[in-house]
Order: structure tokens, then C-alpha cells, then sequence
């Protein structure tokens, strides 16, 4: 699994786990997770940079249906993950 870090700002860093990724419209999204092994906080992530950057930008997808069609696709793509949102 590949690990990635995210300049969060210019003092701050964070670690994920990529777990999948997938292309929508022309846009990738990522789904990333804190934990390496076992029931870790999974987010969905999107690409925002232009593709002549070298670095990329991404933003946690935040807005409810988008990130349900996300979801979606992510748990098409990998038959053993569920989506479960800190409301239920």
C-alpha cells in the first residue's frame, strides 16, 4: 500500500494510506486511510491541480452528493470496503 504525505500547511504534515483511486469526469479522486492495517478514518480526496503541475492539490470531498457518487464507485471498485459517515 502506497503511503503518501500532505503538506497540510507550511508546519504541518500528514500521512495516509492510498487505498484505491479512480478517474470521474475527468477529475481523480483518491480514497485514503490513516491506518496501514485494519479500521482506520478513511477520507475521499480530489485532485485539483492542473495536470501541467507538478505537484499535486487535493481537497477532501466535502459536498454530500458528490461524495456519495465517490463512495460509490469506490465500494464498486473494491468489493470489501463500506462507507459508513459519521451520522449513522
Amino acid at each position: 500500500m502506497d503511503k503518501i504525505t500532505f503538506a497540510v500547511n507550511e508546519n504541518e504534515k500528514a500521512e495516509f494510506y492510498v487505498l484505491e483511486q479512480t478517474k470521474i469526469g475527468g477529475t481523480d479522486y483518491i480514497l485514503v486511510t490513516d491506518m496501514e492495517d485494519g479500521d482506520g478514518d478513511a477520507l475521499i480526496l480530489k485532485d485539483l491541480s492542473k495536470p501541467e503541475e507538478k505537484d499535486g492539490l487535493y481537497e477532501i470531498v466535502s459536498e454530500e452528493k458528490e461524495l456519495r457518487a465517490v463512495a460509490a464507485v469506490f465500494e464498486t471498485l473494491m468489493e470489501d470496503v463500506t462507507f459508513v459517515s459519521d451520522d449513522e
